[in-house]
């Protein structure tokens, strides 16, 4: 009996034993869809945010630390279109780093719904002087021209409670010829219950104390602190994030109520792809992507580019994704990411995604 009872227990540590293995083998390899989708299925419903949390700190905050001690400079991005230099006042630069080619100057994204028009912008920074490798790439977007909207994704973020989403860009956009961009959302429901609303439909309810981006059926659109106050008339959509990133052009991720919020982790200090969107005073989108990042970095990044007002969107390689749309004459788009470390969500966008994501259009 007490044989039994041993090799019994013997199976359970070799099963932890090979599940911790095969979590080891997804982070090694966390930027492929397998080892998200297995992260995010299994494992996370087997031992918990707390122990995948960890998993996910120790990676990539390994990594990090490697890429500190080697004293690795990075990469630039690579972006897939090289515009002309923007009009855009370059951002200045003083941080203390070396300098490289291209940061801080905003640059021309020439777009053919809009001819000899500067609508679209984008340049680089590194808000991290400790982290010369930690590249954010920012995309500037002149919201006068372009409309935004959000789509429920058909699992994420109202699944959980029965309010699955279409997760697909309307067809009356993507036929009209007018869809310039589409990029990620927000968490997804186990990840803080964040708030979504998309016309009369309610996918979760609003919390309170959270990063709040609303748009309205003007077009225009702001980031506030959601407390519980009236947001107005004709709202079109309403999206929460994590507590807001940037308020009135204070960056509050150092803020220590908020640190757990950030990402599944124990505090704010993991260092991975992160995402972002703010708003200028001037009303133009602000969107912050890049690696080695903290939510404190994310946000000065996006302070840095002229955000007022910013949340936090999704995070971890496989979820941030920005894809461009150009209209190719036949009724269908010619698709790109803004640059070449970025997935391509083109696809998803266009024909189911599980999770909500951002689009932009042509007004």
């Amino acid at each position: 009996m007490r044989n039994l009872k041993n090799r019994r227990l013997i199976k359970r540590i070799l099963l932890v034993i090979l599940i911790i293995l095969l979590a080891g083998v997804a982070f090694v390899k966390f930027d492929t869809a397998d080892a998200a989708i297995f992260t995010d299925n299994y494992l996370r419903p087997i031992f918990g945010n707390t122990f995948v949390g960890f998993l996910e700190k120790t990676y990539f905050n390994t990594t990090d630390k490697i890429q500190q001690i080697t004293n690795q400079d990075g990469v630039a991005p690579q972006f897939i279109n090289q515009g002309i230099q923007s009009s855009a006042s370059p951002i200045p630069i003083a941080n203390n780093l070396s300098n490289v080619p291209g940061e801080g100057v905003w640059r021309d994204r020439p777009l053919k719904l809009f001819p000899n028009e500067e609508v679209m912008a984008y340049t680089f920074v590194r808000p991290d002087p400790s982290r010369p490798f930690a590249y954010v790439t920012l995309v500037q977007m002149d919201m006068r021209k372009m409309n935004l909207m959000v789509v429920a994704g058909t699992k994420e973020p109202g699944g959980k409670l029965g309010n699955f989403g279409p997760g697909v860009i309307p067809q009356n956009v993507v036929q009209s010829g007018k869809l310039v961009a589409a990029f990620d959302g927000g968490f997804q429901y186990r990840d803080g219950m964040y708030g979504m609303v998309v016309g009369n439909k309610t996918y979760v309810p609003l919390e309170t104390n959270v990063g709040t981006l609303v748009g309205y059926t003007d077009g225009s659109l702001k980031i506030v602190n959601y407390t519980g106050q009236d947001l107005g008339q004709n709202v079109v959509f309403i999206r929460q994030n994590c507590p807001i990133l940037v308020e009135n052009g204070q960056v509050f991720a150092q803020n220590e109520l908020n640190k757990k919020l950030w990402g599944r982790t124990f505090n704010a200090d993991i260092f991975t792809w992160r995402s972002g969107i703010g708003l200028t005073k001037e009303g133009n989108l602000i969107y912050a992507v890049g690696n080695n990042l903290s939510p404190t970095s994310l946000g000065e990044a996006l302070k840095m580019a002229g955000a007022v007002n910013a949340i936090q969107l999704d995070i971890n390689p496989f979820w941030v994704r920005f894809n461009i749309f150009e209209p190719n004459g036949t009724g269908g788009y010619k698709t790109s990411t803004l640059t070449k470390d970025l997935k391509d969500g083109s696809k998803a966008y266009l024909s189911g995604y599980s999770k909500d994501f951002f689009y932009l259009y042509e007004k």
